[in-house]
């Protein structure tokens, strides 16, 4: 990974992104696509689109999401603390003694989720963490003051923990979540250009909003763009961290390469094209397997149109949905990787049709 991708993915990264206020992080990826696309698509939500060939019918989407978790402003006390509610996957159980960043129209409020101290605690029965007992301090002594600040019920809050590199070649970062995926679609488009490669489709790079909450990013863009072809990104768990079932869970670990999924809105010829291609190129691949969904936007592509031939390549993290959220490099690459050749692999016209022999 050259140094020119590493700054962008740290500024990138580094700038917050909550599900619903993430224009700022779309301006951002939308200014380091630019030179490898051909035009750019938004909608009234802020899922942006890098299209190349935009006049070609037949459409193939590689797909990131572009949100994080975070919170909202529920509740601000007389006393002036402040009660909050979910918006995304946000966990309760990692808030005590972090810091946050309020978002208000003067600006960010710096604030702490405060803790009652181990010496004052009932150590025969002592409560965790939970959604009604965490709060923010802000260093305020009433309401008034607290809206003063800018600060009232609606606000969003999200962590300010920035990237940085473990041990020389693991990512560490809040938001991996999925801005890795907006990454690395974007790092195709550019590896595309440097190759000089010109694909017999149209090609829209698609970071979509709002996955957190639902997939609803995806089953908007979908239908204004409707694609012949999508192939997903987003992230799966290393299940080798304490505490995680692999009877439950499966087998899943950083540095092993991506992770190819088997679920029911995953297209078998498509999801087989990718496999050929990771055994062809000899990129190691690691599979998951899914009950019901997949639980990422693969869910929200496939199910639209009629149907959209859809598959997921996943990267695999430890720590999801916390600040220290961490990837392996080498992954990383490996992604971009298989996914550029993937495409290399699609034909014109090719419908990846279930009966086909």
């Amino acid at each position: 990974m050259n140094k020119t991708s590493l700054e962008f993915l740290e500024h990138y990264l580094n700038n917050a992104s909550p599900t619903g206020y993430e224009s700022k992080g779309q301006k951002l990826w939308m200014n380091y696509l630019k030179p490898y696309v051909d035009d750019f698509i938004t909608d009234i939500y802020g899922t942006a689109v890098g299209v190349i060939n935009p006049d070609a019918k037949y459409k193939v989407v590689i797909e990131g999401h572009a949100d994080e978790i975070s919170w909202y402003v529920n509740y601000i006390t007389d006393e002036g603390l402040i009660y909050v509610i979910r918006n995304g996957g946000s966990d309760h159980q990692i808030a005590t003694s972090k810091k946050v960043n309020i978002h208000t129209k003067n600006g960010i409020v710096q604030g702490v989720f405060g803790w009652p101290a181990i010496h004052t605690r009932d150590k025969s029965n002592e409560k965790a963490p939970q959604l009604d007992n965490i709060c923010i301090d802000v260093g305020c002594t009433n309401k008034e003051e607290v809206e003063k600040l800018g600060v009232h019920v609606g606000c969003v809050i999200t962590y300010p923990d920035e990237f940085f590199i473990l041990n020389n070649d693991k990512f560490v970062c809040r938001g991996l979540d999925n801005r890795m995926g907006g990454f690395m679609i974007a790092e195709v488009a550019k590896k595309l250009k440097e190759n000089n490669i010109k694909l017999p489709f149209g090609l829209y790079i698609t970071n979509s909003v709002q996955e957190e909450i639902g997939l609803r990013g995806a089953e908007m863009i979908t239908q204004t763009i409707k694609p012949n072809v999508a192939i997903v990104t987003d992230v799966c768990h290393d299940t080798t961290t304490p505490m995680i079932d692999k009877k439950k869970e499966g087998l899943t670990k950083i540095g092993d390469g991506p992770v190819i999924s088997y679920a029911p809105a995953v297209q078998n010829n498509l999801r087989e094209l990718l496999i050929e291609t990771a055994e062809k190129n000899n990129i190691p691949f690691q599979r998951m397997a899914a009950s019901r969904m997949t639980g990422t936007d693969t869910d929200a592509f496939a199910y639209s149109n009629g149907g959209v031939a859809s598959a997921l390549i996943s990267l695999p993290l430890r720590y999801m949905h916390t600040t220290v959220e961490m990837v392996h490099q080498k992954d990383v690459e490996a992604v971009i990787e298989l996914i550029y050749q993937s495409l290399l692999n699609i034909k014109e016209g090719d419908d990846f049709s279930y009966f086909k022999d």
